[in-house]
């Protein structure tokens, strides 16, 4: 999507290259809002679900807690989608932890973001000073991994987060009411529309009120994920191409950016599945377009083709995204130029599926 011309050049240029993949995990208080997510399977579990991501991708399994985070009737984390072509690929694979509220049985970089990011119907989502400090000490991750790499990508995973992402774009100026991504086939527009609005109101804000200030913008709607991505961003594109591997809740980083640092946004482009490009109550494509003209690639993992039920439920409309699942995917047919097909990825995303996932259903 975007430019045809600028995102051949961008592609083009990352064949064959050696990326590093680095995920940034958060939590965020609002997605503990009735309604809002499906990322754990109850919400005592929503704080597990972002360590437990890492872990499953780092291991092969996950640590903090027993089985693999799912959604409420066991549809598996696009983890496994991740650690699927990582692993076959070889890709270099770092955590990075921004407020998390269980740490991860794995290694990772801390950004010492003190806690979860506030339920931002209060309006007061994070303390300005620690989102300054976090941004700075992400720049100097990723300008160091800039160093190391051909490339960056960058993931994330935060439950709650469309909707944070939907807060810090409407403080913005973007009217993206409507236009966020969900992890359910019924989109919850009106739940978080509600949230994000009792939010501006707690700040004594209005619809781009913060326009000219987007770390007040974070400070007051967004969550600590924004902070590791855009801090990592600003201190690698400079250098190397960024891939930011998400759904919606990259257009607020993109927006973010453009209201920090522009000229590095020829650097960036975003890598999703096609199930976030092709959601029809989204619009990924509107929101990026809102701050800057970049690639938008929507990769195939060919989940709607696979033998698992479990599987073939990311092409009908839930979870869709998460852990850099479409960017992983992405990165590993880049990598491997082109001898890693959408068939391969299916084929290896199966395998561990019944490797993972269906064991431990045998065991329950």
């Amino acid at each position: 999507m975007g430019d045809e011309v600028k995102a051949s050049k961008f592609i083009d240029n990352l064949k064959g290259k050696e990326p590093v993949f680095i995920c940034t995990i958060s939590n965020t208080m609002t997605a503990m809002v009735p309604g809002i997510t499906v990322a754990g399977a109850n919400p005592e579990m929503i704080k597990y679900t972002p360590p437990a991501d890492v872990e499953l991708v780092y291991h092969g399994e996950c640590r903090c807690i027993p089985g693999v985070p799912a959604t409420p009737d066991g549809k598996p984390t696009p983890a496994i989608i991740t650690m699927s072509v990582l692993k076959r690929t070889e890709i270099p694979f770092f955590a990075v932890e921004a407020g998390c509220e269980v740490k991860p049985c794995a290694p990772h970089i801390s950004l010492n973001i003190p806690g979860p990011g506030d339920n931002i119907q209060t309006g007061r989502a994070m303390d300005r000073t620690v989102v300054e400090s976090g941004v700075e000490s992400a720049k100097l991750v990723g300008k160091n991994f800039a160093e190391l790499a051909d490339y960056l990508v960058l993931g994330e995973s935060l439950p709650g987060g469309t909707t944070t992402a939907l807060g810090v774009l409407m403080g913005l100026g973007i009217d993206a009411r409507g236009k966020v991504s969900s992890s359910m086939p019924k989109n919850p527009h009106k739940i978080k529309n509600r949230v994000v609005e009792e939010g501006m109101k707690a700040a004594g804000i209005q619809m781009g009120g913060l326009r000219d200030d987007p770390l007040g913008a974070i400070a007051t709607l967004g969550d600590p994920m924004m902070v590791g991505v855009v801090g990592m961003a600003l201190g690698a594109a400079p250098k190397v191409p960024v891939i930011l591997a998400g759904g919606t809740q990259m257009a607020a980083v993109v927006a973010l950016i453009s209201r920090i640092k522009p000229e590095i946004l020829r650097n960036v482009a975003i890598g999703t599945t096609k199930y976030i490009v092709e959601d029809r109550t989204s619009s990924i494509e509107w929101l990026i377009g809102q701050s800057a003209d970049i690639p938008i690639f929507g990769a195939d993992p060919g989940l709607g083709k696979s033998r698992k039920d479990g599987l073939r439920v990311f092409e009908s409309g839930f979870v869709r995204e998460g852990v850099g699942a479409g960017g992983a995917a992405l990165t590993a047919m880049l990598k491997s130029e082109g001898e890693i097909t959408t068939n391969i990825i299916k084929d290896e995303v199966e395998k561990n599926y019944e490797k993972v996932i269906e064991s431990e259903l045998g065991k329950s």
